[in-house]
């Protein structure tokens, strides 16, 4: 019987399982939204929310709680400065899962795992880089033109 047994396997061992909800609760946390199958959204959610109860309390404890479970302090110290303080006033239900078109190779079904209160802004592509580019080409061409 699998009374009291909720937890998602997910096809993995558990350590496998809670280094993979780890670093996916790491991305969701730095880029405020992931892209991910629903069954591994579904179980980062609860990972998630846990997280951002621990920053709300913000104590010292919570974050080395928080630390232990996640495993990168940067995301730990922005969860606990950017996140935990836009959820103040909530009362849990800090995610929301956005479900998405199946996937064409294995047909999973896609979903969109995001911070309820927190804004996402849009990754702009650096315009800068290009123009480097082409001036390394340009000095290439005139010297092939020199001679």
């Amino acid at each position: 019987m699998r009374h009291l047994k909720r937890t998602a396997k997910l096809g993995r061992t558990g350590s496998h399982r809670n280094a993979m909800l780890a670093n996916l609760v790491c991305s969701l946390i730095k880029h405020k939204r992931v892209t991910t199958t629903l069954a591994k959204a579904k179980a980062a959610r609860s990972v998630a929310e846990k997280m951002v109860t621990l920053g709300k309390h913000g104590t010292i404890h919570d974050r080395r709680l928080a630390a232990a479970r996640l495993h990168q302090e940067d995301a730990v110290k922005i969860l606990f400065t950017e996140i935990a303080p836009t959820q103040k006033e909530r009362h849990g239900g800090y995610t929301r899962i956005v479900k998405l078109h199946q996937r064409s190779g294995d047909a999973a079904q896609l979903a969109i795992l995001e911070w309820v209160d927190v804004p996402v802004t849009p990754a702009e592509p650096e315009p800068e880089a290009k123009p480097e580019k082409a001036k390394a080409k340009e000095p290439a061409t005139a010297e092939a033109a020199k001679a």
